[in-house]
């Protein structure tokens, strides 16, 4: 009788070879581990503060659950260029920025085409070239981790896709905008900008062209993440395609309305961000006096540890601090990034930060 791994070996494509998305720890796998009462989950680049009030009560009122979604999703669409001034005929939704990207791996993505990567960056990029059977051009970011124009020595007539994270994750860096334009203008292949963060960044730009398309979320600035709301701006000539490759519905009739909910408060977003960024301006201070830690224009900070980055995060974890260690990222060696909690968290982290590398001294170095 054909055994499973004989059977698997037969059935599924041989591209998709590869280690599967890893998640951090939960808080109550934590506290059973090491018997903690208090844990502070700093890993996932979540707002602290959540959702607005408003969006909340929509979600607690809504009845309609035996009935599928209208997917036109048209006036979260109207609401969305509202708010970012794109054109409403051009904005898709889906699953997350994460969802979108997938639906564009379907249309573009054929076996051997290249997608271009600076790295270190999002891990999921590199599951979907993968899993697409695509072949990916991992380019080295330069200093303060921007890309750098040389990046364009990397694009070939066989480069489809080229993947921008602005801000990037896990490095909480910024790109400048006359490096992504001159991206843009040295290729046909869509440049696919990644803006899950733009919200605690200090400044933005907006190119326009007919191989970009930019992408963003209500999973961090709106505190929805749990609801998997993406939308982007695509080129008009492939609205068609995108609308014939997405799934029939690809966010609920709640998420809908409570996206919409939560555009209508806009002003509990902002507040939010503002308070996010003055503790992360702290946060960066304080670790500055522990550790190398890298400026930010995200909600995270990464820095590196100057050890072995998972016992790093195993004493913190001990301590009670769940961060995310990077160190299965492309790129990345011994780095941790952190999430900038509420000020109480983030004073949790920086005393357990102190106390793991004053223990470090106190043993030479070594545990």
């Amino acid at each position: 009788m054909e055994g499973l791994e004989d059977r698997s070996s037969k059935m599924i494509r041989d591209c998709i070879q590869f280690q599967g998305y890893i998640p951090g720890k939960s808080i109550d796998e934590v506290k059973k581990k090491y018997g903690l009462k208090r844990v502070v989950k700093l890993a996932s680049n979540e707002n602290p503060y959540g959702a607005s009030p408003k969006a909340i009560e929509i979600l607690k009122n809504f009845k309609d659950l035996h009935l599928y979604p209208d997917p036109s999703y048209e006036e979260l669409k109207q609401r969305i260029s509202e708010y970012t001034g794109w054109e409403f005929e051009r904005i898709v939704i889906g699953a997350g920025s994460d969802g979108i990207l997938e639906t564009l791996f379907r249309i573009l993505i054929e076996r051997g085409d290249e997608v271009v990567i600076p790295i270190p960056t999002f891990p999921y990029y590199h599951t979907l070239t993968r899993i697409s059977c695509g072949r990916e051009v991992l380019v080295k970011r330069g200093r303060d981790f921007r890309i750098e124009s040389d990046i364009t020595n990397a694009i070939t007539e066989k480069t489809k896709l080229i993947l921008i994270c602005n801000p990037n994750n896990p490095t909480g860096n910024d790109e400048r905008e006359e490096t992504i334009r001159e991206i843009v203008e040295s290729t046909k292949a869509i440049v696919f900008i990644d803006e899950a963060y733009i919200e605690f960044a200090d400044s933005r730009f907006d190119i326009d062209e007919e191989n970009v398309i930019i992408a963003r979320t209500f999973s961090k600035a709106f505190g929805l993440a749990n609801l998997r709301i993406g939308y982007a701006r695509l080129p008009s000539w492939l609205i068609k395609y995108y609308k014939a490759a997405s799934t029939p519905f690809p966010i609920s009739t709640i998420a809908e309305k409570v996206a919409i909910a939560s555009l209508e408060d806009i002003n509990w977003m902002k507040s939010c961000v503002k308070k996010i960024k003055s503790e992360r301006e702290r946060l960066y201070k304080e670790m500055s006096k522990i550790v190398k830690v890298y400026p930010s224009q995200a909600n995270f900070l990464f820095f590196e540890t100057g050890i072995d980055s998972s016992l790093v995060t195993e004493e913190l974890m001990k301590r009670g601090v769940i961060v995310r260690d990077c160190k299965n990222f492309i790129g990345c060696k011994n780095n941790i990034r952190v999430s900038v909690g509420k000020p109480e968290d983030n004073d949790l982290f920086l005393e357990c930060l102190r106390d793991v590398y004053d223990s470090i001294d106190g043993n030479s170095g070594m545990w």
